[in-house]
């Protein structure tokens, strides 16, 4: 078996907070629109604007600002007042100056395997967004290297682990999203690691490859030091 050298982490909802600020958000925006659509339908209407828009804008809270006009338009026939719209954009900028919350065991993990593997951070968004949690995290001096991406596919993560590493089939991915992080790299010819979060957006969604032998679960990220300590020894 394939040693491991390289170790990819995402970073939303895997290292720092992030999902529980769109759920908030998204209360703020179903009050705003509360004379027009009941919430369950504003919200499945937000969210295929999300869908559609995603081509367009991309991953992060700036198209989803964008799409929230954009569905408040639609179930306003074009009426929405300026104060409404203004509301949603000071509701966006707001999002993205939100103090970073990293995750538990977050730095003491990055902190004991730094050194041993080539850590690196693995993230899809917003170029500026992702910059500044990362900054104000406290955790950018344990990674070798950043890319911040467009989307993951395996093709991503195999670009990724050759350029900073050894090749895909001696890396391995950690996060919270089965469809982003774990998935593709196991395509990828990775270690794909699941750790669950409890808010993930719907469209990262996808069942797990139960039957890969490259997928592993942890309950936190505490757990990934005992583990790759268990993948070194069967690999000697």
């Amino acid at each position: 078996m394939a040693a491991l050298t390289t170790i990819g982490f995402d970073a939303d909802d895997t290292l720092w907070q992030n999902e529980q600020f769109f759920r908030l958000t998204e209360e703020r925006f179903q009050a705003l629109l509360a004379d027009h659509a009941e919430p369950k339908d504003l919200l499945a209407r937000l969210l295929e604007a999300e869908r559609r828009n995603l081509a367009h804008y991309g991953f992060g809270i700036k198209g989803f600002t964008l799409s929230m006009i954009e569905t408040a338009l639609e179930v306003t026939e074009g009426r929405v007042p300026a104060a409404v719209i203004g509301q949603i954009l000071e509701a966006g900028r707001e999002m993205l100056s939100h103090p970073v919350e990293t995750l538990p065991h977050a730095a003491e993990t990055l902190e004991r395997l730094a050194g041993l593997y080539r850590i690196v951070l693995i993230t899809k968004g917003d170029l500026f967004d992702q910059e500044r949690k990362l900054a104000q995290s406290g955790l950018g001096d344990f990674f070798d290297a950043v890319e911040i991406v467009s989307d993951k596919s395996a093709s991503t993560y195999e670009r990724i682990f050759a350029r900073h590493g050894d090749g895909a089939d001696h890396a391995m991915m950690v996060g919270n999203s089965l469809k982003s992080d774990v998935v593709p790299a196991i395509l990828a010819g990775s270690w794909g690691v699941f750790v669950p979060h409890p808010l993930t957006w719907v469209f990262e969604h996808v069942e797990p490859p139960v039957g890969a032998p490259r997928f592993r679960e942890l309950s936190h990220l505490g757990e990934l030091p005992e583990l790759l300590e268990r993948i070194d020894n069967s690999s000697v």
